[in-house]
């Protein structure tokens, strides 16, 4: 979401969220911190967030993170910011001496790191941790990037070792990148020298709308409130000219007119899919003259291979685009689109308010920067999977075209020859399971989120039970497609989370998992297994899911079942030797 001013912010702020689901950011900073919180709970309500914030006195992150009882803990913050200033770590390396400064940066990593551990050991809340903007206290000019003693020496490899330690240690913690900020928006207004003398101000009012843009991304993402996918236009958006007039010959990509421009972009929506995002056309043509370009062009960068659905027709682009978001089985809030044409922008904007339209810039040399800047692809993970998506999603095509081959919906299944794997939670899925929760909203029961390391705890933890699911069948493999976590109480199970992904649903493989977890409860020793929806405004799909299964209604909105009264559901999956 494009940051607005701290003056719009400050009245986002005061205005009511009635309705709004609601979320807790404790700011803990070694900065003044007062603006900046203002600014977050306006970013918050414009994104429809009841957001509570705590904003911790002056300097006092050790002081709260310490005590077990502090106000910090007894908030009970969903998030915690934590911002460690430049200005303060330039005053805390001045401080050192000459030898001891060639230390700086392992100190400081080593104080933060410990601070971490002790909110790890008193919150299960999501950490965001800002990096260090650059400041150059000027003493060795340029110079400085040699020499070990120099505050700019230090800071970057303070910036690199934290970057470090999230990605190897602390799976619950995620970064927030104030330097990018700074680069985009320059030094000067970023940061203000005399709003720090005199009031230990960091950031200028100016910067404050894009660091709380930043924050809201990522509790957003971590939310589940991501984009999946972009829809594309071609011509004048892929590339220059129209195809279906100028022909292969007169479009411009390559070193040709505005081609350079067409290429970049090409390259970065080619890295957005090899992390996952799926990538579509939707074109006003015709569909063989619209593919020509992705299968004989030798300056294209995106081939068919790379587009998950592929639509090219002449009628409007909202239907279309309903129908993409159909076959793809996502929601219409995880769709980015572009179009160079203002009319067609107004058009799906109007249709399909939910989509992310933006207004992209005349000059095709603009557009990447300007979708850059827009940080609309934000990630809470990445895993192997992630670079499938593409090729699971144009197999889930293939099934589809298959199934109109067949009469009976029975037969069909049968001929997919599915096989499934279901085994308790496991190290090499440990970060693809804490990205499904945070990314799947419709077969979702209850919707919990959890991070990498609230998985792996659960997996080791006596008190809990885990299965995944994988599925494959003749097309492909679909991969890690569902998960489960059981609760153990005192004379049941509970479940705690049960999310699949939507693009097997109808196929058995509810039924399926839903075998299997009844025999885990009854090899476990339970025969009583409780259920429960807690219904979202995504996950209505799955509101009868527990009684279609077998289990009877209970109080609040729970379900029960005695696994010795269970008869097992039929289903055309057979179970696959894991290789274990």
């Amino acid at each position: 979401m494009q940051p607005i001013s701290f003056t719009e912010l400050k009245r986002y702020a005061k205005q009511s969220t009635c309705g709004y689901p609601q979320m807790k950011l404790a700011i803990l900073g070694d900065s003044a911190t007062q603006q900046l919180a203002v600014a977050c709970k306006g970013e918050g309500i414009r994104r429809n967030y009841d957001l509570q914030v705590f904003d911790a006195d002056y300097d006092q992150m050790d002081a709260l993170t310490i005590d077990p009882n502090s106000a910090l803990y007894a908030f009970a913050p969903d998030n915690i910011l934590l911002y460690f200033c430049t200005q303060k770590c330039l005053l805390r390396y001045q401080a050192l001496s000459v030898a001891e400064q060639k230390n700086f940066a392992d100190l400081e990593c080593q104080r933060i790191c410990l601070l971490l551990n002790r909110l790890a050991a008193h919150t299960n809340a999501k950490v965001l941790l800002c990096d260090f903007p650059v400041i150059d206290d000027g003493v060795f000019g340029n110079y400085a990037l040699r020499t070990e003693t120099s505050f700019l020496y230090q800071l970057r490899q303070l910036n690199a070792k934290l970057d470090a330690c999230i990605a190897n240690q602390y799976p619950n913690v995620h970064p927030i990148a104030l330097s990018a900020i700074q680069v985009q928006l320059g030094s000067a207004a970023f940061s203000d020298a005399r709003m720090w003398h005199l009031a230990k101000f960091a950031m200028r009012n100016e910067a404050l709308p894009y660091a709380a843009a930043a924050i809201l991304d990522v509790i957003s993402a971590v939310q589940g409130r991501i984009k999946k996918c972009i829809v594309l236009d071609l011509d004048h958006t892929l590339w220059g000219g129209v195809i279906g007039d100028d022909g292969m010959d007169g479009i411009e990509l390559g070193e040709l007119g505005a081609g350079p421009a067409f290429v970049a972009l090409q390259r970065w929506l080619k890295a957005l899919r090899q992390r996952g995002i799926l990538l579509a056309v939707c074109s006003k043509n015709h569909e063989e003259i619209a593919k020509e370009p992705f299968l004989h062009h030798p300056d294209m960068v995106l081939r068919l291979d790379d587009i998950a659905m592929f639509v090219a027709n002449w009628e409007d682009k909202a239907t279309n685009i309903m129908r993409i978001q159909n076959t793809l089985n996502i929601g219409m809030d995880s769709i980015v689109f572009l179009d160079d044409n203002p009319f067609e922008r107004a058009l799906v904007a109007g249709m399909l308010p939910e989509i992310t339209v933006p207004d992209l810039p005349e000059d095709p040399a603009l557009v990447l920067d300007y979708l850059q800047s827009l940080h609309l692809f934000e990630a809470t993970g990445f895993s192997e999977e992630d670079t499938n998506r593409t090729a699971q999603y144009q197999a889930e095509l293939h099934r589809h075209a298959a199934q109109t081959e067949y009469a009976d919906y029975q037969d069909y299944l049968v001929s997919l020859k599915m096989e499934a794997v279901t085994a308790p939670f496991e190290s090499f899925y440990f970060g693809r399971i804490a990205q499904l929760t945070q990314r799947s909203n419709q077969f979702n029961l209850r919707t919990q989120r959890y991070t990498e390391a609230e998985i792996r705890a659960m997996a080791e933890s006596d008190a809990y039970l885990t299965q995944y699911m994988t599925l494959s069948d003749r097309f492909g493999d679909h991969g890690l497609i569902s998960v489960v976590i059981l609760k153990k109480q005192e004379n049941a199970l509970f479940i705690d989370t049960w999310l699949m992904s939507c693009r097997v649903l109808r196929r058995g493989a509810e039924q399926y998992l839903f075998n299997q977890i009844v025999a885990l409860a009854r090899r476990s020793g339970y025969d009583l297994l409780i259920g429960e929806y807690l219904p979202t405004s995504k996950n209505t799909m799955v509101a009868s899911f527990y009684e279609e299964c077998g289990m009877t209604p209970a109080e609040n909105g729970r379900f029960i079942l005695h696994c010795t009264e269970y008869q097992p559901h039929s289903t055309a999956i057979s179970a696959k030797d894991s290789g274990k």
